[in-house]
Parts: structure tokens; C-alpha cells; sequence
């Protein structure tokens, strides 16, 4: 199983099963550029990196690797491993093949866009931690590839896979949905599909694509699970989220604030007094209905994935992945009649700082 974060994006299809709350993954061509994120200052997890990407990478013929040669051209064809840059640094030596990344970035909004336009899949080694990572680098876009995560962190809430096991999982999330007959063309270096192999921003492949053979499901041998046997997939949800910031300089309530830009969140969203002594007076509506003014010290709100955080050790309700709401979840309140409130992920939720909070900021 793996993880989906938030909606379908255009270079897969997911299909309902019978008898089964997954859904099931089916790519319509074969997944080439492929995003490694793993756990920072974490030896184990550098290493695991380096062992996937010599075994799903492209481009080379490798003999130096193991005591008996590594045919990694051969296993998948056409896969291009994307890093972030610190990672890319850490460990380019280790891998005898190129390895992309989005230096030539100006900002993290450039950034994210290169990534949301060029990943198919992301592979994480790491805990919870390193899935929020791998999620928050798409936190400007709509949707996030499939996450395959590999338990290798404090936590394991999240993670599916033990890395003993990475060959096998990689081989049911590339083969996924595929039929032993299927076979795409040729790639050819120039073509414009979403499916030519592509480099970030700034990177270059140095192996070509054409004349390497054919780049379909056909060509890996004896790996084939069947057009019905697709990899199960958890579809979760994340918040989107709009900030207004009061202008002090404008006496205009038309005009007294200013909209930053969307970004989404996988876990929570949480307002906090912060360093301030009093309690926080937050106006929340609903739907553009005013529902109440908490006075708390902040609130949570918080996803189903989140509601085993914070949310939790705040009293909140711990939900199920499948059931599509979100959780608002009071901080510590001083009215013990405000409890959780479970909503359905569609309801718009605005907090807003109360004309009677005494505080002048919160975090």
C-alpha cells in the first residue's frame, strides 16, 4: 500500500476495487522520474537512498556495486532519479549515474512547481516526519505524487514498507495495473508527452533515450502482476489554506487585509498565542456563519492523518483515514463546554482574531 496525498493528478488513474475501501493504482505508462526524500543526519537512511537509487536508477551498467553484476538499465529503463539538493550533495559519489535536482531554482514557489510538474512518484526513508517533508514540497500545488514510505524513523504511523523489503514494493508500485501484453513506443529524446524522461531545472541527462529498446511494461521480464492487480493506494486529504494579514496603515475594512498565496497542509493547521500571556479570543465561522468566539490558547485544525498529532494530545477525536472530514480542536480552553467538532472536509472553516483579544499577535 501506498500513500496518496490529496487529489488525483493527471499521470495516473485510480480505480475502485470491489470488496475493498483502497483504491487501486493503475499507471496509463510507466513512472520515470522518481523523487528520493530521506530522513536528514540519518546514516541508515542515506544508505537505503543509495541502495534504491543503484537499483531503480538508469543509465549505466554497474559490475563494482555487488560481487555479481547489476543490470540496472535493463531492470527499468528510463528511470531518472530527482533529489534535493542537500541530498544530491551528500551522495552523488555513491551513485555512478546522473542524479537531478533543481539548484538553478530562484525561490521554493520556482521550486515546487518544477517538482509538481516533473515527479511521478516519491519514495521516502524515513518516519512520519519524512512523509510531511516529502508532502510539504508540494504544498503550492493541487496534488501530490503517490508516496512509497519506508519505515526508518521514531515513528511509523505512516510508513507501510520495511526497507528489507524496498525491491519487491518498488517492482508493485512500477508494475501496478500493467498487463503482460502492454508496450509503449520508443521514447524518443524530443518528444513533448508528460511521459518523456525529463531533468529538473537546470539538470541534464548525459544517456540518451532513443535506441535503448522498449520502454513499456513489456520489457521487464517476469515482473508483470497482471492488468487486475493493481497496488492499493490510501487517497488522503490535506487542508487548503488562505492567510489574511490586517494592514495597520489602512482604516478601510474593505481593504485591510492582504491575501497571501494557497498553500496546502497534511497534518494540521494551528493558531497559537504564542509568547503571549493571555489567552487567545478567535471568532470562528463556518461556512460564512459565525459559530463561536474561542478563548483559548489557539486551535487545531486538523486533518484525518492529523488528527494522531496534536490534535490527539489536545483532546481532539482520532479519525480515520478514509472518512473525508477535518477536526477542530480547541487549545486548552477556558470554557469547558467548547469540545472537538468533527466537520465534512468540504466545510470552509475561517478563524479570525476577536476585536476583544488583548494580545497583539499570535503564531
Amino acid at each position: 500500500m501506498i500513500s496518496l496525498v490529496c487529489s488525483i493528478t493527471f499521470r495516473l488513474i485510480l480505480a475502485e476495487t470491489p470488496q475493498n475501501d483502497l483504491l487501486s493504482l493503475r499507471w496509463p505508462s510507466p513512472p520515470q522520474n522518481v523523487l528520493l526524500v530521506q530522513k536528514p543526519n540519518a546514516p541508515p537512511a542515506n544508505g537505503a537512498l543509495v541502495d534504491f537509487a543503484q537499483y531503480v536508477g538508469a543509465h549505466t551498467t554497474c559490475k563494482s556495486l555487488t560481487s555479481s553484476p547489476r543490470h540496472i538499465h535493463n531492470t527499468y529503463p528510463n528511470i531518472n532519479i530527482l533529489l534535493e539538493p542537500n541530498a544530491a550533495a551528500d551522495i552523488h559519489n555513491s551513485i555512478p549515474f546522473p542524479v537531478h535536482t533543481s539548484t538553478n531554482a530562484k525561490d521554493a514557489t520556482t521550486r515546487q512547481a518544477v517538482l509538481a510538474q516533473k515527479v511521478d512518484l516519491t519514495a521516502t526513508f524515513g518516519g512520519d516526519g519524512t512523509i510531511l517533508r516529502a508532502s510539504s514540497l508540494f504544498s503550492t500545488a493541487m496534488s501530490v505524487p503517490p508516496i512509497l514510505s519506508f519505515s526508518m524513523g521514531t515513528l511509523g504511523f505512516l510508513g507501510e514498507w520495511k526497507f528489507a523489503e524496498f525491491k519487491r514494493a518498488f517492482r508493485e508500485v512500477y508494475m501496478s495495473g500493467a498487463g503482460a501484453g502492454d508496450r509503449s513506443k520508443i521514447l524518443e529524446p524530443n518528444e513533448s508527452s508528460l511521459n518523456t524522461a525529463v531533468s529538473l531545472a537546470g539538470a541534464h541527462s548525459d544517456a540518451p533515450t532513443a535506441g535503448v529498446g522498449p520502454a513499456g511494461w513489456s520489457s521487464i521480464r517476469g515482473k508483470n502482476l497482471g492488468s487486475t492487480r493493481g497496488a492499493r493506494v490510501l487517497l488522503r486529504n490535506r487542508l487548503k489554506v488562505a492567510v489574511q494579514v490586517s494592514d495597520p496603515s489602512s482604516t478601510s475594512s474593505a481593504t485591510s487585509s492582504t491575501d497571501s498565496s494557497t498553500i496546502h497542509a497534511m497534518n494540521e493547521i494551528i493558531i497559537h498565542r504564542g509568547a503571549a500571556p493571555h489567552l487567545a479570543h478567535i471568532a470562528i465561522s463556518i461556512g460564512g456563519r459565525f459559530l463561536t468566539e474561542a478563548v483559548a490558547d489557539g486551535m487545531i485544525i486538523s486533518t484525518p492523518t492529523g488528527s494522531t498529532a496534536y490534535n490527539l494530545s489536545s483532546g481532539g477525536s482520532i479519525i480515520h483515514p478514509l472518512v473525508a472530514s477535518l477536526c477542530l480542536t480547541p487549545i486548552c480552553p477556558r470554557s469547558l463546554s467548547f469540545r472537538p467538532l468533527v466537520l465534512p472536509a468540504s466545510a470552509p472553516v475561517t478563524l479570525r482574531l476577536s476585536e476583544n483579544n488583548r494580545g497583539r499577535d499570535v503564531e
